[in-house]
């Protein structure tokens, strides 16, 4: 049985040019960046050449980039980072509802800790309501941090109007980009963007790499102590083999990014074309324009959920119910509860496909016939 893969939200298969990028790292280049023998220089050099590849993706400067092992290390270090470093300036920070949890478990703890925080709604599309934004904007609001396009539903927030408000209020603009970086371009300045956030494995790269964007007039305070690497902003030895990986992938990715783009439109098309032709109910979770290119979220009437991901494993298809952070639990999507409501049926009965390396139109079309075929057996 042919296996396919339609979960590339969740993580990314890793590009073989990647990978053979990668390989002189572990067992010749293998000198530590700080050292400042000749083994050590090398690695130096790496590091900079790859921090300058990653700089020009976000059109900022190189020493604006600090490496980190992913995402949510990047998300951790830019909310409990600032709050720490501005926290006699003010305590209010605004986030929205649909985030990852890797900034909402943030928050979380930064109330805890005696921060406000402000939690934006959304609306059925998974747009956040720009009023209510400018309303919870306050004179001691010291971050807003927003996703740039969600990991469920691919929703694109409107991050250069947001940016625009923001640009004369004293508060930092923090976006998880880990979705959008390398999918669509990002200019961080042009957006007025003082932290970014982005990870490897969602590129193709490797896992255990991501970085964050930190515009240079940013105050923030580290959160892991030791050397003094990163201009002593996030200390621990570099990961040389990883980071090298990391900018060819965003090198591959910004190379290939419009014809990616285009491509996974036509899986998108061709997916529902054959849930219309096999007449099986389903509905599209998400804005039908501002979204991602490579994220498509479904809900099928009256189909459980956890069987529909059972049966479609059985038949070779892997896809998610939602992010992959939160696999394995039997809680309802937050980001469709705060679309919908907590008792929505969209909650119980809705999938994440997610496109990417190796998946091509006959990939899917076989995909999508064996997803109706499960949906028909599952609602008869």
């Amino acid at each position: 049985m042919e296996r396919i893969y339609l979960d590339h939200a969740a993580t990314t298969p890793m590009d073989q040019r990647i990978v053979d990028k990668m390989l002189p790292f572990f067992t010749d280049v293998f000198g530590n960046p700080s050292s400042i023998h000749s083994y050590g220089r090398e690695a130096k050099k790496w590091l900079d050449e790859a921090r300058e590849v990653i700089a020009g993706e976000l059109h900022c400067k190189p020493q604006e980039i600090i490496l980190t092992s992913g995402g949510t290390e990047a998300d951790n270090l830019a909310i409990t980072g600032v709050a720490m470093a501005r926290q006699h300036e003010g305590k209010h920070i605004i986030t929205v509802k649909t985030e990852h949890h890797a900034v909402l478990h943030t928050c979380e703890r930064l109330e805890k800790l005696g921060f406000d925080v402000t939690y934006i709604d959304v609306d059925q599309t998974g747009l956040i309501d720009m009023d209510q934004f400018k309303q919870a904007l306050r004179e001691d609001t010291i971050l807003v941090t927003i996703m740039y396009g969600n990991n469920e539903t691919g929703v694109i927030q409107p991050i250069k109007e947001i940016g625009e408000l923001l640009k004369d209020h004293a508060a930092y603009f923090h976006t998880d980009a880990v979705q959008a970086f390398g999918t669509i371009p990002i200019h961080a300045k042009d957006l007025h963007i003082d932290l970014l956030s982005a990870s490897g494995h969602k590129l193709n790269g490797p896992m255990g790499t991501g970085f964050l964007y930190m515009k240079e007039s940013v105050k923030l305070s580290p959160q892991i102590f030791g050397g003094e690497q990163e201009r002593k902003r996030r200390a621990g030895t570099e990961n040389v083999a990883g980071v090298v990986g990391l900018a060819e992938a965003v090198r591959l990715t910004k190379q290939n990014r419009g014809e990616n783009a285009v491509h996974y439109g036509k899986l998108k098309h061709i997916m529902l074309q054959v849930f219309e032709e096999e007449s099986i109910p389903f509905s599209i979770n998400g804005h039908p324009t501002q979204t991602l290119p490579h994220i498509l979220n479904v809900h099928f009437p009256g189909v459980s959920i956890e069987s529909l991901l059972v049966n479609l494993d059985m038949e070779g298809i892997a896809v998610s119910s939602g992010s992959a952070c939160t696999a394995g639990s039997v809680l309802p999507s937050h980001v469709l509860s705060a679309m919908y409501g907590e008792e929505a049926k969209e909650l119980t009965s809705s999938v994440r496909i997610s496109f990417g390396l190796g998946n091509e139109e006959d990939h899917v079309r076989q995909a999508a016939l064996k997803m109706a075929a499960v949906v028909k057996r599952l609602t008869t």
